[in-house]
């Protein structure tokens, strides 16, 4: 069952790489705002100015190990995109620490919803089933030979399974890795509102309602004097909420303002006017700095 999985995954991974290939294209290419670039991915490690050039390498790195695993049969092309999954999982991780902000950049800008569980978890499943494919031996060559036999065995193919068994596995993969796209949420927000997030209205109090069911809300809700925000501004595709809080302090929250279930960050500013680090909460540094660009 391993070999037919591995052999179902060959043309998954090969198709994964080759959109997240195009959409960077695509992204790096177009007329974008200052600093676009910068909210996606890997690059947003990186000075703006090697932004537009990282997001075209990794696109020719992922045409590159989609081709390579598609046309050579050799252990480096079998075993490179476990390296480069293996990678992101990891880079993904790690931006989610230390840039909560910004999106994964996976599929270029409409992956610009903040790295969360989702992604990571995609990257991870693509991970195991690169393993699969290079442990499996498998090649294009090998998913040629098993259509023939599939067809030629009748109703049966090798193994005793069904025949189009593999059929079937690529698609439940497929399947499992729309289910952990939070692009696919962006994608339908676009066919709705035909605007990317930064540009759609969307009113205060929405946004302050996603607020209040979140768990940020309620790991800070017993601090707050007040459930009304003394302050509010929209950022891009964040809305920024200031509440008063104990102490002189002031809680910041953001508010992600697309997807089924929005990202929500807080920050607590001391008195002092530093950002200062609460029991059992996260800091989110980049909450420090930002540009407003609309009321």
């Amino acid at each position: 069952m391993l070999t037919i999985i591995a052999t179902a995954a060959l043309p998954v991974l090969a198709l994964t790489l080759t959109l997240g290939g195009v959409a960077k294209l695509a992204t790096s290419g177009r007329a974008a705002s200052p600093g676009a670039l910068t909210r996606l991915g890997p690059v947003a490690l990186a000075p703006e100015r090697f932004a537009r050039p990282a997001m075209l390498a990794c696109a020719l790195t992922e045409f590159a190990l989609a081709g390579g695993s598609l046309v050579v049969d050799h252990p480096v092309t079998r075993w490179s995109p476990v390296v480069f999954f293996a990678i992101a999982t990891y880079v993904l991780w790690d931006l989610r620490r230390r840039r909560p902000d910004v999106g994964c950049g996976c599929f270029g800008e409409v992956s610009a919803a903040p790295v969360g569980l989702r992604s990571i978890g995609r990257a991870a499943a693509l991970t195991a089933m690169a393993v699969l494919v290079a442990v499996g031996n498998v090649a294009v060559g090998n998913v040629a030979v098993g259509n023939t036999l599939n067809t030629s065995a009748g109703l049966m193919g090798p193994a005793g399974l069904p025949r189009g068994t593999a059929a079937w596995v690529a698609g439940g993969l497929v399947l499992v890795l729309l289910a952990l796209s939070p692009e696919v949420d962006e994608v339908v927000a676009r066919v709705r509102h035909r605007a990317p997030c930064e540009q759609r209205p969307l009113p205060p109090g929405r946004a302050l309602s996603r607020l209040r069911a979140s768990a940020a809300w309620r790991a800070h809700a017993g601090s707050l004097l007040t459930g009304e925000p003394s302050d509010m501004w929209r950022e891009l595709c964040w809305r920024f909420f200031v509440f008063p809080a104990q102490e002189g302090a002031e809680v910041v929250f953001a508010v992600y303002l697309s997807g089924r279930r929005p990202a929500v960050r807080a920050a607590v500013v001391g008195a002092d006017g530093r950002v200062a680090a609460t029991t059992g909460d996260r800091t989110d540094a980049s909450l420090r700095e930002s540009t407003p660009v609309s009321a």
